[in-house]
């Protein structure tokens, strides 16, 4: 089992998308070299005040590097501190000890965050390496030298865990989403199965009259194409890999009109009011289903997640090309994302963008938290 997680954790590729440097990597090394001048003009006893400061800053450029070239920059750093650790052990130079050269256990966590896992593997072997040369520069017993060495594993155990956790939040979300994009198809595939039964229908009863009653049957022909233009223009907008195992339902999903049928549960733990305005006509049926359960998912939310509300309020707007949706509660507002990971807001965010809208979610300037999907009327450009 060891064999097979070091075999893993060898064949590990770095990170991708790995960013170059950030603001907070110039702060970072603003406040290092700040604090290896104050220490190093400060701090006694030190013999070599000069040269300690200017070999503890020299390789302090590699922490703007090292996300992208984390071994390297890794082994400048520590390889810095060996060299002079060497230099002591063999009277070449007198001791340099300043607290400010901490700052390459960055280092350190960089290789195990972003670096590939032979960076991991060989990065960590050679900061043991230097461990122990530092240990017996300044050795001060054997519980020092084991403590030392286990603080050294500290660093990369923490960049790992980071690493994986991220991993696994990134690979969670992208179901979230993958599942979001197939209920999107099934909504659409159920429509469109709709409108395919009423062809097959109204073709039957086209059959039945045509002899009688040629009329009928040129009427029942219009309705048939326009039905089977609708479907098309549905089929169009699919999106994803249609459900598998399941047989189409042959009813409508539910749309803007049902959203009021979520109020009157009397299941529901807060009073919901919906008020629906504007021009809420002529919308596509994935327009139409997105919003209700985009409306449905957001009060969920707000009666499981929004302490000490009394009430959700739903509006529904529609103007000429589009339609927003707003739900709002008045519950006690929380930093960061409600609910356990914040997962339904990925579907969501997904869902309005795949037909082409917007969604926001976020806690109100005093008290509360709000919804808001646009969509266009239209759904997506084909």
């Amino acid at each position: 089992m060891t064999r097979t997680a070091f075999h893993s954790l060898w064949n590990e590729p770095r990170v991708p998308n790995a960013p170059a440097r950030v603001w907070r990597d110039w702060v970072l090394l603003a406040i290092t070299v700040l604090a290896t001048v104050i220490e190093g003009s400060l701090r006694e006893p030190l013999d070599w005040r000069v040269p300690s400061i200017i070999i503890c800053l020299a390789p302090a450029y590699v922490l703007l590097r090292r996300r992208i070239d984390p071994l390297r920059s890794l082994l400048i750093g520590f390889g810095t501190v060996s060299v002079a650790n060497l230099g002591t052990l063999l009277g070449l130079t007198d001791t340099i000890h300043l607290y400010s050269f901490a700052y390459i256990i960055v280092l350190s966590y960089a290789a195990a965050r972003w670096g590939s896992g032979r960076e991991v593997v060989i990065g960590t072997a050679f900061v043991q390496l230097a461990n122990v040369l530092s240990e017996i520069t300044h050795y001060s017993g054997i519980g020092s030298f084991f403590g030392a060495a286990a603080f050294a594993f500290f660093s990369p155990v923490i960049g790992l865990s980071v690493r994986f956790w991220v991993r696994s939040q990134s690979s969670e979300k992208a179901q979230l989403v993958l599942r979001e994009r197939e209920q999107l198809a099934r909504e659409l595939h159920d429509t469109v199965a709709h409108h395919v039964s009423a062809i097959a229908v109204q073709a039957q009863a086209g059959q039945a009259v045509a002899v009688a009653n040629p009329q009928a049957a040129v009427d029942v022909l219009a309705v048939i194409e326009d039905a089977a233009s609708r479907a098309l223009e549905d089929m169009r907008a699919m999106v994803g890999t249609l459900r598998d195992g399941e047989d189409a339902e042959l009813a409508p999903q539910r749309g803007i009109a049902d959203i009021e049928m979520l109020a009157a549960n009397p299941n529901m733990a807060l009073p919901v009011v919906v008020e629906l305005s504007g021009d809420l006509d002529d919308l596509k049926p994935a327009v139409d289903a997105a919003l209700y359960r985009l409306a449905q998912e957001s009060i969920t939310n707000a009666t499981r997640h929004a302490t000490g509300a009394s009430r959700v309020d739903v509006a529904v707007i529609g103007d000429e090309a589009s339609v927003r949706l707003s739900v709002r509660d008045d519950g006690a507002s929380v930093g960061g994302v409600r609910g356990s990971a914040g997962f339904g807001l990925v579907g969501m965010t997904e869902r309005a963008k795949l037909l082409g809208g917007s969604f926001s979610a976020g806690p109100n300037p005093g008290r509360g938290w709000t919804v808001t999907a646009s969509l266009p009327k239209a759904g997506a450009n084909s």
